[in-house]
């Protein structure tokens, strides 16, 4: 009998001890948030003292890229670690959408589960606003946050002369859930400017609750998408205008989460990634960030729409004041959680790798190269230091500025031909330099080809209600 207390105690401790060395997740993805909008990367026209802590002691990756410039696509990317084309979700799903993430696909938090991780998703979904496609549905515990873009309403820039009977045929009430209910079906600017707040401090609270087991938070605000809104504490305090002080008020979202990880002494076993949905939404001009020096902005596969600023914090695991110049993507998150925690991937095909060495080393990039859609179009292949772009047409400001105010001024069009680009001498993808290398051209042309014509075969379809 003792002897059978004594292998009880020792399994059951064990237990404990390996619940505890599991590494726990936090992933803040921003929105419409550019290149340059951070300290690390470039800002200076506000502080971002967290952030610039973040860097110091965590990894800057400069060349971490996003599967598609814009909301749903994107985030399709980051939580199954498939190309979005793959799986179905284009573009940015809105209030009269009918699809959604297909409850086959497999997200982080469902990869998190197999260990017992509490999971949980506070801030921007837009994955599905159907109870079915909500994030309860796909592996989180809690969900709290709007289902789609804030712009998403009566008081979109482009419905604002119309009476609101008028308005609300095109833009219904924009509705805040928690869990699978609404719980505001009529949000207002009032109710926006305290989301920021209302997220961070639910996921503060939710890491003090589960400080004891391992936990995955999953943290996408809804800053800095227009319309930009920010809480009391920070309105008028940046001396740069509103983007400014959205901006301090994400820093200190930052800097809550550190807080509360020292607080607890879990920040030597918690992985913490900061980065952005796309690059800044450039027609709103003061209200967009800047994505500097890169080209273009969101909606493009430019680098200024796909090339995001990324940060990756894990005390005494990640090498303090380090940096990343390897090519890396959200779809590269997945498979390095599942190989951290022990967790099996899924059964079906996924596109991201095991990026760990990046991480925590001095590796190279497992992928013989990214490729990069818009819509269901191959536009882009990068590998290494080239990236080529296939003929195909994208917006552009032209050189013009934005609009003020919050209200967006108008693209123009224009057209890009067969295009190869040295990132590291042209980091603007200014000039083409494929009659100078034609082998490196024609490499990554067949790549690309070889790649779109496999990846169109093993599409997957969306969910649909």
């Amino acid at each position: 009998m003792k002897l059978l207390i004594a292998n009880f105690i020792f399994i059951f401790s064990a237990t404990i001890l390996s619940a505890k060395k599991l590494p726990n997740i936090v992933i803040m993805f921003m929105d419409d948030m550019g290149y340059a909008d951070i300290g690390a990367f470039g800002a200076k026209a506000y502080p971002t003292p967290y952030l610039d802590q973040m860097a110091k002691e965590g990894r800057k990756f400069t060349d971490f890229y996003v599967t598609q410039a814009v909301c749903s696509a994107s985030r399709a990317g980051l939580l199954t670690g498939c190309y979005n084309v793959r799986i179905g979700i284009n573009g940015a799903l809105g209030p009269k959408s009918n699809i959604g993430l297909n409850p086959d696909e497999i997200t982080i938090a469902e990869i998190c589960k197999q260990k017992g991780y509490a999971t949980a998703c506070f801030g921007k979904w837009h994955l599905g606003h159907h109870q079915k496609f909500l994030p309860q549905q796909h592996g989180f515990d809690e969900y709290f946050g709007l289902p789609y873009s804030n712009d998403m309403w009566p008081f979109h820039p482009g419905v604002l002369h119309l009476p609101m009977e008028e308005r609300l045929k095109k833009w219904p009430h924009l509705p805040l859930i928690e869990g699978n209910e609404v719980i505001n079906p009529k949000v207002s600017g009032k109710d926006q400017e305290m989301l920021t707040t209302q997220y961070t401090e639910r996921a503060v609270s939710f890491i003090e609750k589960n400080k004891d087991n391992p936990f995955f938070v999953y943290l996408p605000h809804g800053m800095v998408h227009v319309p930009l809104y920010v809480s009391d504490k920070f309105k008028g305090k940046s001396g740069a205008g509103v983007f400014g002080d959205v901006m301090m008020e994400v820093d200190w979202s930052v800097g809550e989460i550190m807080k509360v990880l020292r607080k607890n002494d879990l920040h030597e076993n918690t992985l913490f990634i900061f980065t952005s949905d796309n690059g800044p939404w450039l027609n709103y001009g003061d209200h967009a960030g800047s994505a500097s020096p890169l080209r273009e902005g969101k909606g493009t596969m430019f680098d200024g729409g796909c090339r995001e600023p990324t940060l990756a914090w894990w005390p005494g695991t990640i090498p303090a004041n380090s940096e990343c110049k390897e090519p890396a993507m959200t779809i590269d998150l997945l498979p390095t959680i599942a190989k951290r925690i022990g967790a099996d991937l899924p059964k079906h095909h996924i596109d991201g790798k095991d990026i760990s060495a990046l991480l925590t080393g001095d590796g190279k990039s497992p992928h013989e190269a990214y490729y990069f859609y818009y819509g269901n179009q191959l536009q882009a292949v990068r590998q290494g230091k080239w990236k080529l772009h296939f003929p195909h047409g994208y917006r552009t400001m032209a050189g013009k500025p934005g609009g003020t105010g919050g209200i967006p001024t108008n693209y123009t069009h224009a057209k890009i031909g067969l295009s190869l680009f040295d990132l590291h001498s042209d980091i603007g993808e200014s000039n083409d330099v494929k009659d100078k290398f034609p082998k490196i051209t024609n490499r990554l042309k067949s790549l690309g080809e070889k790649f779109n014509k496999e990846l169109q075969k093993s599409k997957r379809p969306a969910g649909r209600i």
